[in-house]
């Protein structure tokens, strides 16, 4: 079978190679996929890099989610079990873990909704406890964890304020459902919220870019406002100043969603259900902006590691070059 590999940690456009190699064999608890379809997350331009917590021996197979076909003909969605990641033509996965794909969405679509609307889900509703009353600001509203928490504010009869960084990402915004869009490349953010609310501020902050971003949310939290600490897409961990917390009466909540699977998985298997549930009647809809082929993973990797991109890029096996789906 085919499969993209990572022989030394860099860039993924220069790391990451296409090679013919042994399919998979299942460990104990384990089944094998066929990939349907693999979503591209950060977390696979971290560890192609060598920066994130997760460093599988080399060589790896990056790639950790996916919608795949078990071998009784099963759609389902899974997080492959590394070092056997989902680009390639099959993945092996924990079998306690693989989750059935919902049956409104497609093959990318579904792979494109675990591990992003999962991470918003729990944030939003485990750890920060918006109320459909309160304003949801997010940061990188257009991007792939971003646009997930839009819908999901606007599913749960939040008001939703959008930051994002260009125009073309400002029309994708709006038409997630943002209530307010903020370009931050051409408008002050914190006036911009402000004024949006009235002075108040936002009640739930959904930050997965930290830096400055973060910096921003510290000034336009709402009093006993919970910022939601996700990743770091800048680059830089941002060292918050506990004492602006205390005088402000806000909260910084942490969020580790792959703790969930480990920790309390009955909850996993739960947020699924409500998942599944708001994708049969068209509350959420992962949006995917492009699908590539195999061939094609690696230079979309690059591009969702450079901040490039809107939505989900989702790596599509059976696709050939130059084919949409």
């Amino acid at each position: 079978m085919q499969a993209w590999q990572v022989h030394e940690n860099g860039e993924p456009g220069e790391v990451m190679r296409l090679a013919d190699v042994a399919r998979p064999t299942p460990g104990d608890g384990q089944v094998l996929l066929k990939v349907r379809a693999a979503n591209i997350n950060f977390p696979d331009v971290l560890m192609a890099r060598g920066h994130y917590q997760v460093r599988p021996p080399l060589p790896f197979t990056p790639g950790v989610e996916i919608c795949g076909e078990t071998q009784d003909g099963r759609r389902v969605v899974a997080n492959p079990a590394l070092p056997y990641g989902g680009f390639a033509e099959y993945a092996v996965a924990d079998a306690a873990a693989v989750l059935p794909a919902p049956e409104a969405l497609d093959d990318a679509e579904a792979a494109a909704l675990h591990i992003g609307y999962q991470t918003g889900w729990f944030g939003l509703h485990r750890r920060a406890g918006l109320e459909a009353d309160e304003t949801l600001l997010v940061h990188a509203a257009a991007g792939g964890v971003g646009s997930a928490a839009v819908q999901l504010g606007k599913a749960a009869g939040a008001t939703v304020i959008g930051v994002v960084g260009g125009a073309d990402k400002v029309t994708v915004a709006r038409q997630l459902g943002c209530d307010v869009v903020i370009d931050r490349r051409r408008e002050d953010v914190i006036a911009a919220v402000k004024e949006a609310t009235g002075g108040r501020g936002a009640d739930v902050i959904y930050d997965p870019v930290g830096g400055e971003a973060f910096t921003q949310s510290t000034k336009v939290v709402a009093f006993e406002g919970r910022i939601v600490v996700v990743g770091f897409t800048s680059g830089t961990i941002p060292s918050p100043s506990l004492n602006h917390a205390l005088v402000k009466n806000y909260t910084i909540l942490g969020l580790h969603w792959g703790l969930y699977g480990t920790k309390n998985p009955k909850l996993v298997q739960h947020c699924h259900e409500q998942l599944t549930e708001l994708a049969a009647r068209g509350a959420i809809k992962p949006l995917v902006s492009e699908r590539v082929p195999l061939s094609g993973a690696a230079a979309a990797v690059q591009r969702v590691g450079d901040g490039v991109t809107t939505g989900r890029v989702v790596v599509v096996p059976a696709l050939t070059v130059g084919a949409t789906a």
